[in-house]
């Protein structure tokens, strides 16, 4: 029996709890575990907190696990609840006992590439950008956050199908809400008492926030953290440069003039913060002809150019200039329906409609971004001479 038992403890070690990331072993879950002579396991796994958000995922994952093992003939599983003491020491084990409000991302050993998706005004879309960059690293195997710091719009969320979702909570320590592309994500929206509350926050609130979604949440071990910045040059571009001075910028404008100049003061905002800023997204560059693509599905399309063109590379060519450094184009994203559908039903279209002509394009900038080597080349580094030899 005790080679049955050894087998069953393998099986639960394979089951990650679906907020953290870890075995459910590791964090000290499994209560107890038995097997009786006719093969039946009995076992007690503990949530993190009452009315855990994905018990049910637990129950599933834990149930499957244990019913593929050889020579198991029936499972009893029980849920219980943490204590506050079991709850701290988890707590402790998963920070190390580092000192709270430490942002791990601005560590100088963090591994992770931390991306900030700003624009110089709104209703360019950066959003939409950030989700399907989010969704298309994490396609690629990449482990991804999403931290979505636009304080007022934080539409993040329902973009990526969790609207309603709320974060779990192990006594200070924040869970991100895990979706079902493997993006994980937190928005000053999910921690609202009331989806429609508005946020009319000023500056300290609004630093403060931003440091509670990068120190006091539980990111564990990512590749690649976006933040989806409000539009602008505000307190939260302000408050990003002093928290996160090694995020690189990704700006996202339209091809009109006017997106374009405004675009470029994000960008100069970001050199400001001794941020450097490593592309240019066009968005909503074109849309293909619909007569085209219905008479011809496979001959060529023209381009009706809606909002004009070349705002995308005007911006990218300014900020070059400028920083004395190259600023690429990464992508002119078409205007689709799909693309848009794809937000409004929180399945986006990198993942739902892959073969789309902006899921194409979007999917190639996250390659271009996630294969990215973290150089100081062009990287203000911040430092002031004191005295003239």
């Amino acid at each position: 029996m005790s080679t049955l038992l050894d087998a069953v403890n393998a099986a639960l070690a394979t089951v990650n709890d679906p907020e953290i990331k870890r075995p459910i072993t590791d964090l000290g879950m499994v209560e107890s575990v038995e097997v009786d002579p006719a093969g039946v396991v009995h076992a007690k796994v503990l949530l993190t907190v009452a009315g855990c958000p994905l018990k049910d995922t637990i129950n599933r994952d834990v149930t499957a696990a244990l019913d593929s093992v050889e020579g198991v003939t029936g499972v009893d599983l029980q849920l219980g609840v943490m204590t506050p003491e079991q709850r701290s020491a988890m707590r402790e084990s998963l920070t190390g006992g580092a000192a709270q409000r430490e942002i791990p991302f601005a560590k100088p050993g963090s591994l992770t590439k931390v991306f900030a998706i700003a624009s110089g005004k709104g209703g360019v879309g950066k959003s939409s950008v950030t989700v399907n960059l989010a969704v298309a690293m994490a396609g690629q195997g990449l482990k991804v956050g999403i931290v979505d710091a636009d304080i007022y719009g934080h539409s993040v969320p329902a973009m990526l199908g969790i609207a309603d979702s709320r974060p779990t909570q192990v006594d200070d320590l924040i869970m991100p809400v895990p979706t079902a592309s493997g993006v994980s994500v937190i928005s000053i929206g999910m921690l609202k008492p009331r989806r429609d509350q508005v946020v009319a926050w000023r500056g300290p609130m609004l630093d403060r926030a931003l440091v509670q979604m990068l120190a006091d949440v539980y990111w564990g071990d990512l590749d690649v953290l976006l933040l989806d910045l409000p539009p602008g040059t505000g307190d939260v571009a302000i408050s990003l440069g002093q928290h996160l001075p090694n995020a690189e910028i990704v700006v996202v404008t339209t091809p009109q003039e006017a997106a374009a100049e405004v675009a470029e003061r994000a960008g100069t905002m970001a050199e400001m913060m001794h941020q450097r800023v490593v592309g240019v997204v066009e968005n909503m560059s074109y849309l293909p002809c619909p007569h085209c693509t219905s008479e011809a599905p496979d001959g060529p399309v023209h381009r009706l150019e809606i909002f004009g063109s070349g705002g995308g590379a005007r911006v990218a060519q300014t900020l070059s200039q400028r920083f004395g450094t190259d600023v690429p184009l990464l992508g002119q994203v078409p205007l689709e329906m799909s693309l848009r559908e794809g937000g409004d039903a929180g399945k986006p279209v990198v993942a739902a409609d892959p073969t789309a002509p902006a899921a194409a394009i979007l999917t190639q900038v996250a390659e271009k971004l996630a294969g990215r080597s973290r150089g100081l080349a062009g990287l203000q580094l911040g430092l002031t001479p004191t005295s003239k030899l």
